[in-house]
Parts: C-alpha cells; sequence; structure tokens
C-alpha cells in the first residue's frame, strides 16, 4: 500500500480538524516568512535564485521552499494543539 502525499494528509487534516489546521498552518508560514526576512535584513545569505527581488520577495522563496517541513509541522501540530484544547 502506498503512503499518501504530503497534499492528500494535508487536506485529510483540513477536512477533519477545519479551521485549526488552516490557522496553524498560516501561523507557521508567518513565523518562518518573519524570521527569513529578519534573517536576510540581519546580513544573512540565504541562496535562492531571487537574490534580484528584494528583502520580501527573497524571504517568499525561501519561506516556500520550507513548505513540506511546514506541511510536516502541521500534520504533527493539529491533532497535538487539537487534544491539548479539548483538555482546557
Amino acid at each position: 500500500m502506498e503512503t499518501p502525499t504530503l497534499t492528500v494528509r494535508l487536506k485529510s487534516l483540513y477536512e477533519k480538524y477545519g479551521r485549526l489546521a488552516i490557522v496553524i498552518y498560516f501561523v507557521l508560514f508567518g513565523v518562518v516568512f518573519a524570521g527569513f526576512a529578519v534573517a536576510i535584513a540581519a546580513g544573512v545569505h540565504v541562496k535562492t535564485p531571487a537574490a534580484g527581488v528584494g528583502l520580501v520577495g527573497s524571504a517568499w522563496l525561501a519561506t516556500k521552499l520550507t513548505q513540506p517541513i511546514r506541511i510536516l509541522a502541521t500534520l504533527a501540530l493539529v491533532p497535538l494543539v487539537a487534544r491539548l484544547r479539548r483538555r482546557s
């Protein structure tokens, strides 16, 4: 049996947890984007093809390259946060 793709797993997570999954995904996106923007502004050189598009473009591209990791983090965090919310 074949393991479902990250996209299929993420879609299933959205169907099960709804808004919580969307919020966690976009919070992770925002944190990673802000982190890259601050790092690039501070002089950390990120090797991306977006060298000429400026700070926001470079931060966006670097964030986009981390998408598989962010999807995995979302898949791991959503059920955990849902359990914690039910306890409180």
